[in-house]
């Protein structure tokens, strides 16, 4: 797909384009009608401001459909089996929620059933209703709000961390015993690269001006850059507003708000409370493994090492990575974020709202760990001759990952450039 480069604010034709403004600077651009198979990208920070393709909406209806049909299959058929000394033991997708939950850490298959069940099924099937109901003659006037139900739930579909978290389990246990994989674990597969084709086919402007156009939600007046003017962050309107009034917007009826409101108090507590949680899902133990009567728990940290001890050096780099790396490297990119803001530092803001982007896309992958767990604890439960039960540090270690996740998404990157006085032009 190819890039075109939109114009800052200046008089705007509604005719040939909108004004839109850039979600993570906060510039405002006069982005013109796209041709097919072009994108335009912030001329400040380089952000993605809209993408157009024609068949975008047929190609994600087409994806979102074959990943209900893997996502049941998933579901309905062998998922994977362990045999040692004789003894077989069998699970599906769902047994490690349940698992979880018998052994008393609800938390944790809340955690596993949200991002594994939930998210992606309910997200999936969302999208499958309102990109059919697209297609319909007359859709129905709902459409628009089960749209934004199925844009909050995105973040929070996480196959593709649970495949890598069942890849690391099956290494774990190849050493130990014999493992056949059924289908519902290919099935799996195919769900993920399903899930990634729909979401990267989908545009959020190309799938809001398609309701607009079959008359779902009304047609916006264009905004006067002249004027005060809000970013809608539901459907990424840019209207005007009215000084000092109560504004909601003119296309989907969200409340506007000139920034996230309390962006930086609530992603200081997020992330306090996140540095809090991670020193005892680092001591504490998140799983222990008995064998014949006996066994020892296991940290975070001791699972990497036994993994290298193992000889198993790619696979003890990633988890140490996801794991450890990870979630350091997130708290310290948030703070590096909230304090530079706060100081209204001017230096390095492209490269500041880069580590944004990456602190909001790598979070999810410290999941490898509680996916893994979710994964043994179901297969290991062989009375005397072997047995993994989880440790509460999962369960901190658990609630670490999604505060930080949330974090990312309290904290509003354009504040930096507000802060460093670089948007005080654009926003009266």
């Amino acid at each position: 797909m190819s890039d075109i480069a939109a114009t800052r604010t200046g008089p705007t034709d509604p005719g040939t384009g909108r004004l839109m403004e850039c979600h993570e600077c906060g510039l405002r651009h006069d982005v013109p009608a796209l041709p097919d198979g072009t994108a335009a990208r912030c001329s400040r920070c380089g952000a993605t401001l809209h993408k157009f393709r024609a068949t975008s909406l047929d190609h994600a209806f087409a994806y979102t459909c074959a990943g209900l049909v893997f996502f049941l299959m998933a579901n309905l058929l062998p998922f994977i089996s362990l045999e040692i000394s004789g003894r077989i033991q069998a699970a599906s997708l769902v047994t490690g929620v349940v698992t979880l939950y018998r052994q008393g850490l609800w938390e944790l298959a809340a955690v596993v059933a949200l991002t594994m069940f939930v998210a992606p099924g309910l997200r999936l099937g969302t999208l499958a209703l309102v990109l059919g109901g697209l297609r319909l003659k007359r859709p129905p006037r709902w459409l628009p709000r089960l749209y934004r139900w199925a844009e909050l739930l995105g973040p929070w579909a996480m196959m593709e961390v649970y495949l890598l978290g069942v890849f690391v389990a099956y290494v774990k246990l190849i050493d130990l015993a014999t493992v056949d994989i059924g289908p519902g674990l290919y099935s799996v597969g195919a769900l993920m690269l399903a899930i990634i084709a729909a979401g990267t086919s989908l545009d959020n402007q190309t799938v809001w001006r398609v309701f607009e156009r079959r008359g779902l939600v009304p047609t916006p007046p264009a905004a006067d850059p002249a004027r005060p003017a809000r970013l809608c962050h539901a459907c990424g309107l840019v209207s005007n507003v009215t000084p000092g009034a109560h504004a909601g917007c003119p296309r989907c009826g969200a409340a506007l708000h000139r920034r996230k409101p309390d962006s930086l108090t609530r992603t200081w507590a997020l992330v306090i409370t996140a540095i809090i949680l991670y020193i005892p899902a680092n001591i504490l133990p998140v799983m222990t493994v008995i064998s014949l009567g006996s066994g020892a728990p296991d940290t975070i940290m001791s699972g990497v090492i036994e993994l290298a001890d193992s000889g198993m050096w790619p696979l003890a780099a990633l988890v140490f990575f996801a794991s450890i790396t990870v979630p350091v490297l997130k708290l310290a990119g948030l703070i590096t974020l909230l304090v530079t803001t706060r100081r209204g530092t001017r230096r390095r803001l492209q490269d500041r709202t880069v580590l944004y982007r990456i602190v909001e896309a790598v979070g999810r992958w410290s999941m490898i760990d509680i996916f893994m767990i979710s994964i043994l604890v179901a297969l290991v439960q062989l009375g005397q001759i072997a047995t993994i039960e989880p440790g509460i540090g999962a369960v901190s270690f658990a609630a670490v990952v999604i505060i930080t996740m949330i974090a990312a998404m309290s904290f509003d990157p354009r504040l930096m450039w507000d802060a460093a006085g670089e948007n005080s032009a654009d926003h009266d």
